[in-house]
């Protein structure tokens, strides 16, 4: 059980704010603050850190239950997407399936690639906020490379099912593609049993980590032999730079798993916090931080419902996620209002798009119902 008073404690802005805009960015919370801080104190007097990347890489590839080699550090999740785009291969005639309620990077770097190779982009359509299966069943074909979609769309909250994604995306021989930015630490991610292919993630949003971190989640078999687009000093075997001699420059030998996909140091600091905050999400569990969200957004929309306000989230548990979104003019209006009252959300899709977190109240979205009822 969960002691979300004891939770509160280590984030510090529930002292002063109603925080409901994790979907946009996560406040951090102590751990992660005195581990950055901890981490910092040590480099002004270059002293040695015990903090090492791979046990980033380690903590990571075990919330996704995914093998430490199909893991590669990347700064954010558009960077993961266009790595996702350039390594594939486009014949002539092949198309790429999303749909139209992405965040522009998820389809951008497949834009770009259209502009290359003639790639036929379709995009499955929303009905009423759902992206309905047998739309996708229609768009996606044996000419499909790649079916790219989010996990959670950033508008409304719409839950794809991964699973029967993967189903119908490897029935034709394509690869599922997943943005997980608004999924990762919210929601449990088990990429073997979705079938996912190839998955991004940043840290700074539900994962409570900083900005410039993220990670790149490449299935075994889709890493060994894909080309890279940079490549640097991180692409290669390691062992190549155990010497005191000069290191080797007259051949690239790129490393067969998905860590060839880096390039060269990371922001370490913002890993260091990455690592405190995966530490601090494993140790809570993503199941027991699922079902509070699923209960707060629960009994959000419920409460929205009774006050008369039009939701543009669907109801059913398995499309919901972290993220409400609540019909209403003037959103941009409202949520500045909302702001100067000490609450926070946002403005997205002609709405206000509310997103808790686990250590958020029933109390809270009380109080911003009542707010928002007032403007």
């Amino acid at each position: 059980m969960v002691n979300i008073e004891k939770i509160r404690d280590q984030f510090p802005i529930t002292k002063k704010k109603i925080y409901l805009n994790h979907a946009g960015t996560s406040p951090l919370c102590k751990p992660v603050a005195e581990a950055m801080q901890a981490y910092l104190a040590k480099r002004i007097m270059q002293e040695e850190s015990e903090f090492e990347l791979e046990d980033c890489r380690r903590l990571f590839a075990g919330l996704v239950n995914a093998q430490l080699d199909e893991i590669a550090l990347i700064p954010n999740t558009s960077t993961g997407m266009n790595i996702a785009a350039n390594m594939l291969q486009y014949p002539s005639g092949s198309n790429i399936v999303t749909t139209d309620l992405e965040f522009p990077s998820v389809v951008y770097p497949w834009l770009r690639s259209q502009m290359k190779s003639k790639v036929e982009i379709r995009y499955v359509r929303n009905v009423d906020g759902c992206l309905r299966q047998q739309d996708y069943e229609k768009a996606v074909d044996d000419k499909t490379v790649a079916v790219v979609v989010s996990h959670v769309e950033y508008s409304n909250g719409f839950r794809n099912n991964l699973r029967a994604l993967a189903e119908i995306t490897h029935e034709h021989g394509a690869v599922l593609i997943v943005d997980a930015c608004q999924s990762a630490g919210a929601l449990k991610i088990d990429v073997k049993s979705q079938g996912i292919d190839l998955l991004a993630t940043s840290t700074y949003k539900w994962l409570l980590g900083p900005s410039g971190a993220g990670f790149l989640f490449v299935r075994e078999e889709l890493a060994a032999g894909a080309e890279p687009v940079f490549v640097g000093w991180a692409s290669v075997n390691h062992e190549l730079f155990k010497t005191v001699d000069l290191w080797e420059n007259r051949e690239l030998k790129l490393v067969d798993t998905a860590v060839r996909f880096e390039t060269g140091t990371p922001s370490i600091l913002s890993y260091v916090g990455a690592a405190a905050a995966l530490k601090f999400i494993m140790e809570i569990g993503v199941e027991n931080i699922e079902k509070r969200i699923m209960d707060l957004t629960g009994h959000l929309i419920e409460r929205l419902r009774q006050e008369g306000f039009k939701l543009q989230t669907l109801e059913q548990p398995e499309h919901r996620s972290g993220i409400v979104n609540v019909k209403t003019e003037n959103p941009v209006e409202k949520v500045e209002n909302l702001q100067r009252k000490n609450i926070a959300v946002s403005a997205r899709m002609n709405g206000i798009r509310v997103s808790p977190h686990f250590y958020n109240t029933e109390e809270e979205l009380e109080k911003f119902i009542a707010e928002l009822k007032s403007l």
